[in-house]
């Protein structure tokens, strides 16, 4: 029997699978990927016998590997809090999935295993900038101001580590970023002792400065569109960047496009309160997904960029 773990290489799948094997340690093979790098089923060549844990990646963007995994006889357990599509019902599946938005895969890690490592889910909630979240989880840890100013710290540098075109663009592969991080328990000693994490944080600063800087592509009541240049630090800081205005301005909506060869990845994030959900604008597109609020498209070609915007103008 082998054990394969599959998990987002963002924060808040790293921080989901670093919990589940904190609990229950075993050798497993890993696969991951960059943030947008969602189709990592069909990376996994398990037989019958076989248990694959799956965590923080689209079931809807993984159903037709899924499905092959469980024709040939392999035991999966999916957690994740992203758009799933039906869910398929097959004796070998165990599926944990809350599209609610008051969740990430981390928090639902947290709630499987009885709140056992909770300093690991709140990092994974603020890196999926779900402050609310994991304020909420930090409550009963007895966090004062100053430890949940470094879990979010901790949290927001390992997300922004996950974006990028290729492992090029980013400080530390993602598959690396986890093996650091799991050899630690104490999330604040990971903080301290990693001169590589102190590093990420500094780019994220001077990355995210940089594009706060940006002027609009378009600007108007409802929403505001920011175009990227084509540079390394752009694609690293996509993400990111898009948290910060969601954050800074949540009545609105937001879109940060980058450009990538001769179309753009798009990050879009809307408000809970109205117009199309985020991700049922981007599942207009084909590479399109996410959660309710914050979701992309892996590819909208130059073309698209109007109607795109004209979409969120017209219902937001």
């Amino acid at each position: 029997m082998a054990y394969y773990d599959v998990f987002n290489g963002d924060a808040d799948g790293i921080c989901a699978l670093h919990q589940l094997r904190l609990a229950d340690p075993l050798d497993s093979v890993l696969v991951t990927g960059l943030k947008r790098e969602i189709a990592l089923l069909d990376r996994v060549p398990a037989r019958d016998g076989d248990v694959v844990n799956v965590l923080d990646i689209s079931l809807d963007r993984n159903r037709e590997a899924l499905e092959r995994l469980l024709e040939r006889g392999v035991v999966v357990r999916y957690f994740d809090h992203h758009y799933p599509g039906a869910i398929p019902e097959h004796r070998n599946l165990e599926v944990v999935v809350d599209t609610s938005g008051d969740a990430c895969t981390s928090a639902l890690i947290d709630r499987h295993l009885g709140g056992r490592y909770r300093a690991w889910a709140v990092v994974g909630a603020f890196g999926d900038s779900l402050p609310s979240v994991a304020s909420e989880l930090a409550a009963s840890t007895g966090a004062d101001s100053r430890a949940l100013a470094e879990l979010r710290e901790l949290g927001e540098t390992l997300n922004y580590n996950a974006y990028g075109e290729s492992p090029e663009d980013t400080i530390l592969p993602p598959l690396d970023l986890y093996r650091l991080v799991h050899g630690y328990e104490n999330p604040f000693a990971l903080l301290r002792d990693e001169i590589v994490v102190a590093t990420i944080s500094s780019r994220r600063k001077q990355d995210l400065a940089r594009a706060l800087g940006t002027r609009p592509l378009r600007s108007v009541p409802s929403f505001d569109a920011f175009l990227l240049p084509d540079e390394a630090w752009s694609r690293r800081v996509s993400g990111t960047f898009a948290n910060q205005l969601a954050l800074d301005d949540p009545s609105r909506a937001h879109v940060v496009l980058t450009p990538a060869g001769d179309a753009y990845v798009v990050s879009v994030r809307t408000p809970e309160d109205r117009g199309p959900t985020a991700v049922d604008l981007c599942r207009r597109y084909r590479g399109g997904g996410g959660r309710r609020c914050a979701a992309g498209i892996d590819r909208l070609p130059r073309e698209g960029i109007e109607a795109l915007l004209d979409a969120l103008a017209g219902h937001h």
